[in-house]
């Protein structure tokens, strides 16, 4: 996961930098570009507080493989949207799509775990997955 998100980061600073004409790439306005950097950032501390989660309980190691699946489709979904935006192509829906997908199959991942245990971690990483969630609306709300 954090291979995968440095590699969005750095795809995202090579966004910030190459020298297209600006009306050929959706680049975006200031507010659009933070959004977009806080979701790759919020989508990293997801992964580190699910990461977090005790899986002694089988139950609930599934549900965290679960989640870390989700959040790694959701991870591909925006790299794909950033190698779009760096080539100057439209971002495809579909790959809006996998993002909201992949975050939505990580929040009822976790929302399944009843590990007494890992309440408090559990409550940590959707409390994040919130976080990151608000994030992506952000990026859909000013990023036209």
């Amino acid at each position: 996961m954090a291979r995968i998100l440095s590699v969005l980061l750095a795809l995202y600073l090579a966004l910030c930098t190459v020298a297209a004409p600006l009306q050929q790439r959706q680049v975006g306005d200031l507010q659009c570009n933070i959004d977009r950097l806080k979701i790759v950032n919020s989508l990293a501390s997801t992964g580190t507080a699910v990461g977090e989660i005790d899986t002694t309980d089988p139950a609930t190691a599934s549900a965290v493989t679960a989640a870390q699946a989700g959040l790694t489709s959701a991870g591909a979904g925006i790299k794909t949207i950033a190698l779009s935006l760096i080539t100057g192509q439209a971002a495809p829906a579909s790959a809006r799509d996998q993002v909201k997908a992949g975050l939505l199959a990580a929040q009822t991942a976790l929302a399944g775990i009843n590990d007494p245990t890992a309440t408090a971690a559990v409550t940590a990483a959707q409390n994040q997955l919130n976080t990151t969630i608000a994030d992506g609306a952000a990026v859909v709300a000013d990023c036209n």
